[in-house]
C-alpha cells in the first residue's frame, strides 16, 4: 500500500502565502491624492441579483472579451485551469471539466446561462463537457457552496457558460457577427467560429457554429510509454462540431427566445485498459481472469492489438429563456430558463460501439424579483428537473435510473451604509430510482448561507460568508456496480448512502483600486458525511471502489497581487493551495497541488501582451495506492494586435503555452501517466467582427 508522505503543510503554502503577505502590506501605503485607477465593473448573472463582482461575498472569477480570447482552450476545464483555485480533470483532449477548490464531478455545478447542462460529465471523468468555450461570450466561476441558488450539489462552485444563441435584443443596424479562424502547432489543430444576428422590429434571429478538427498532440521530451520513449499520446485526437439556431422576440419590458443546438464529438480514450476485461469481485478484493487459470491478458497494459477506444458523442438541445421587467406591482423582473437534451456517446472499439451511454433529461427554472421591502432586495424562485440515464454494453456499471429534482430557493440583500448584506435559503428533494432493482432512494436537503462585504475604506473590502449547504448523492454513486476500464476502476455503489452536508466558512480581502489591487480568500468546509470512492483492493493497476461515507475537511487559500508599474505595464504574483482529508487522517485521492506563478502584463497603443511563468509543486500529499505527480514549471506568453478595417474591428493574436517544452503530468487526471500534459503549443488566431 502506498502512504502518503507528511509533507509540512506550511512549507508548500509559501509562494501563496507570500502573495497573501504583499496584499496585505499594501494597506499600510499612503494613498496618492490623485485618483487612482479602479478595475472596470463586470457583472456576474450568476449571482442571482446581477451583482458586480465587488459586490460578491465571496470570490468570483470572470472571464469576458479580450482576456477570455487568449484562455480559450477546446474544453471548458482546460480554459478556466489557469484561474486561482481552479484546476482541470484532464482527461486527454476531448473530455476536461473544473475542479474548483479540490473537489469535481457533481459537486460542480456546470450551467449554460444559468440554466443546468444535461451531458454525462458528472458521470465520469472520460465523459466530456459539451458547453463550447468558442462560443461563450462569458464564463462566471462562483466558487464554494454559497452559489446554493443554482441547486442543492454546488458544494464546490458553480460555472455560468454565457453564450448568444438566445437573442437579448434586435442589432442597431440589423445585423452584427463575428467570425474567427485559429491553428495551433501541438494537436495540429485547426478551428473555425461564426456567429451572426440579425433582425428587424420586434423579431431577432441568431446562428453561430464551431468546427474543431486536431490530430494526437504532443508532448515534452522524455515520456516513455508502453516501454518506449514517445512524443505524441495515442487517441489524443478531438474533432468536434456545434452548430445553433435561435429566435426571439424582444420588447421595450424583456424578450423570450429559443434556440437549437447539436454537438458531435470524436474523441479518443487514452489509457484505457483491455486487460481488465473480465475482472470481476470475490467480496471486497479483485479477481481478474478464469478461476485458477491464467486469462492470457497482460494486467497493466493496453492491448496492442487493439485500436484506442473513441467516443462518439451526440448531443441535441432546446433551450427557453426569456425575461420581463416590471412583470406586476411590487416586482422588477421574472426570469425563465428551461431546456431539454436528447443526449447519447458510444464508446467504440475496433469500429464497433460496445458501451452507449444515454441521457434525457429536462428543466425549468423561474425567478421572481422583488422590489426593495423593508430595505431587502431579492429574489424567490423554483426548480426542477427530470433526467433518465442509461448504459448499455461491456461498461454499463449503472443500472438505467430515473432522477427527479424539485428546489425552492430565496436570495436577499440588505446595503447599509460601507457594508453589503446577503442571505440565501434553498429546499430539494431528489428521487433517484434504479428501473431493473426497482430500489429508490429519496433524499430532502435544506441549506442556507449568510454573508457580508464591509468596504471599510475607498479601494478595500473584507467579505465574509457562512454556509451550510446539503448534497444527495448521485443515483451513480448509489447504485454503481461494475468495471469501468476507461478510469481503471471497479465501481461499487450504496444504495444506504445519506445526503452530505457542508459546513463552509470563507474569508475574503480584496483591494480593487490604485496601482496596487489584491485579492486573497482562504476557506474551511468541513462536510459531515463526505461521498467518496474508498479503494478496497487493487490488482495490477485496477481498483476497487466502493463508495461510502466519512467527514471530511478541505482547506485552501488563493491569492494574486498585481502592481501597476506604469501607464504601460504591471506586475502579478498569484497562488493557490488546497488540503482535503477525511476524519480518520487519510488523505482524498487526486487533489491539486500547490501552484504559484508571476506575471507580466503590458498594453500599447493596440497591442497587448503578457508573460508568465507558473510553478506547480510536487504532489506527495497522497490517498491509499496514490502515486506520487513530479512538479514543474510552465512558460506561457500571449500577444495580440487589434485594429481596424473600414470601421470593421479585427484582431490578430498568439499565444503560446509551455514554450520549454517540459514534460508535465496532472495529479488531477486519472490517467495521468497515459496523458500527459500537452508540450510546447503555438496557437494563432484572427478575430473579424462586423
Amino acid at each position: 500500500m502506498q502512504q502518503h508522505t507528511a509533507t509540512p503543510f506550511l512549507p508548500t503554502l509559501r509562494p501563496v502565502a507570500l502573495a497573501a503577505v504583499l496584499a496585505a502590506s499594501s494597506i499600510a501605503q499612503a494613498q496618492d491624492a490623485t485618483p487612482a485607477p479602479s478595475l472596470p465593473p463586470v457583472t456576474v448573472s450568476a449571482s442571482g441579483l446581477q451583482l458586480g463582482a465587488g459586490d460578491m461575498t465571496t470570490p468570483a472569477s470572470v472571464l469576458e472579451g479580450d482576456e477570455l480570447v487568449q484562455r480559450r482552450e477546446a474544453t471548458l476545464g482546460e480554459t478556466l485551469a489557469g484561474e486561482p483555485g481552479i484546476a482541470a480533470s484532464h482527461f486527454g483532449a476531448g473530455a476536461s471539466r473544473p475542479i474548483i477548490r479540490g473537489m469535481d464531478g457533481p459537486r460542480v455545478k456546470v450551467l449554460s446561462d444559468g440554466a443546468e447542462l444535461h451531458d454525462a460529465s458528472t458521470l465520469s471523468p472520460d465523459h466530456a463537457v459539451v458547453a463550447e468555450p468558442l462560443l461563450a461570450t462569458q464564463i462566471e466561476v462562483l466558487r464554494g457552496p454559497s452559489a446554493l441558488v443554482h441547486g442543492d450539489g454546488a458544494v464546490g462552485g458553480v460555472v455560468n457558460v454565457l453564450d448568444g444563441k438566445v437573442p437579448t435584443a434586435v442589432p442597431a443596424k440589423g445585423y452584427e457577427g463575428s467570425l474567427e479562424l485559429r491553428a495551433n502547432s501541438a494537436a495540429r489543430e485547426k478551428a473555425g467560429v461564426f456567429s451572426l444576428t440579425g433582425g428587424t422590429g420586434n423579431l431577432a434571429v441568431h446562428v453561430e457554429g464551431v468546427a474543431r478538427d486536431a490530430a494526437d498532440y504532443r508532448v515534452g521530451p522524455g515520456w516513455v510509454h508502453d516501454d518506449h520513449v514517445d512524443r505524441k499520446v495515442p487517441g489524443s485526437f478531438n474533432r468536434t462540431d456545434t452548430g445553433s439556431m435561435g429566435i426571439s422576440w424582444v420588447g421595450s419590458s424583456g424578450y423570450l427566445g429559443a434556440a437549437y443546438t447539436r454537438q458531435t464529438a470524436k474523441y479518443g480514450l487514452p489509457g484505457h485498459n483491455h486487460g481488465f476485461e473480465g475482472c470481476h469481485t470475490h467480496g471486497n478484493h479483485l479477481h481478474c481472469g478464469s478461476h485458477g487459470e491464467d486469462d492470457g491478458h497482460d494486467h497493466g497494459h493496453e492491448d496492442e492489438h487493439g485500436d484506442v477506444p473513441v467516443v462518439d458523442l451526440r448531443s441535441e438541445r432546446l433551450d427557453i429563456r426569456g425575461e420581463l421587467r416590471n412583470p406586476f406591482a411590487g416586482f422588477t423582473a421574472l426570469r425563465l430558463r428551461a431546456a431539454a437534451t436528447d443526449y447519447q456517446h458510444d464508446e467504440v472499439e475496433d469500429g464497433t460501439p460496445v458501451t452507449t451511454f444515454r441521457n434525457k433529461a429536462h428543466s425549468a427554472r423561474v425567478e421572481l424579483q422583488h422590489e426593495p421591502l423593508a430595505g431587502w432586495r431579492g429574489m424567490l424562485g423554483v426548480q426542477a428537473s427530470q433526467r433518465r440515464f442509461a448504459a448499455e454494453g461491456d461498461e454499463a456499471y449503472i443500472q438505467p435510473t430515473t432522477t427527479r429534482r424539485a428546489g425552492l430557493f430565496a436570495l436577499e440583500e440588505y446595503r447599509w451604509g460601507d457594508w453589503r448584506f446577503e442571505a440565501a435559503l434553498r429546499h430539494d428533494r431528489q428521487t433517484a430510482e434504479a428501473e431493473t432493482s426497482g430500489l429508490e432512494r429519496s433524499h430532502n436537503g435544506t441549506s442556507a448561507s449568510l454573508g457580508a462585504v464591509w468596504k471599510f475604506r475607498p479601494g478595500y473590502q473584507l467579505g465574509a460568508s457562512l454556509t451550510r449547504a446539503s448534497r444527495a448523492p448521485t443515483p451513480e454513486e448509489l447504485y454503481a456496480r461494475g468495471l469501468h476500464m476507461a478510469t481503471a476502476t471497479y465501481e461499487r455503489g450504496d444504495a444506504n448512502l445519506r445526503a452530505e452536508t457542508s459546513n463552509n466558512i470563507d474569508l475574503s480581502l480584496r483591494k480593487t483600486s490604485g496601482d496596487t489591487t489584491f485579492g486573497v480568500s482562504v476557506f474551511r468546509n468541513r462536510i459531515h458525511g463526505y461521498i467518496h470512492g474508498t479503494t478496497l483492493d487493487e490488482l495490477d493497476g485496477l481498483q476497487l471502489l466502493q463508495y461510502a461515507q466519512q467527514n471530511a475537511t478541505f482547506t485552501g487559500i488563493e491569492a494574486q497581487v498585481r502592481q501597476r508599474l506604469n501607464r504601460h505595464a504591471g506586475i502579478t504574483l498569484f497562488g493557490d493551495a488546497v488540503r482535503a482529508r477525511l476524519a480518520d487522517g487519510s488523505l482524498l485521492p487526486r487533489i491539486p497541488p500547490a501552484r504559484a506563478g508571476l506575471r507580466l502584463d503590458a498594453t500599447w497603443n493596440a497591442w497587448q501582451a503578457q508573460v508568465e511563468w507558473v510553478q506547480v509543486a510536487r504532489q506527495t500529499r497522497l490517498a491509499a495506492f496514490e502515486q506520487p505527480t513530479p512538479g514543474y514549471g510552465m512558460l506561457n506568453l500571449g500577444v495580440s494586435y487589434s485594429g481596424q478595417t473600414n470601421g470593421t474591428p479585427w484582431q490578430v493574436y498568439l499565444k503560446g503555452n509551455n514554450l520549454t517544452d517540459r514534460l508535465a503530468y496532472a495529479h488531477t487526471s486519472f490517467i495521468k501517466n497515459a496523458a500527459p500534459l500537452m508540450g510546447r503549443n503555438v496557437t494563432v488566431g484572427v478575430r473579424v467582427a462586423f
